[in-house]
């Protein structure tokens, strides 16, 4: 089974997949606004990390659940 990347195409190969994404990061895989990724957060359909100095990150994963569903 092959596995599904949110990375666009374009992007070099030789990096390694990231785990999370800050906001704006998850904002522009998902072509949103940030705010519109924040908002899912608050309202608790995408989960997030608070990470040191309270940088936010969202899960690889949970942006893939949200493309699927």
């Amino acid at each position: 089974m092959e596995q599904e990347s949110i990375v666009p195409e374009n992007s070099p190969s030789s990096e390694p997949e990231r785990l999370a994404y800050s906001i704006n990061e998850a904002a522009a895989l998902l072509g949103v606004n940030y705010f519109s990724v924040y908002r899912l957060i608050q309202r608790g359909k995408l989960r997030a990390c608070h990470a040191l100095r309270g940088k936010i990150l969202v899960p690889r994963s949970e942006l893939l659940k949200l493309l699927k569903g």
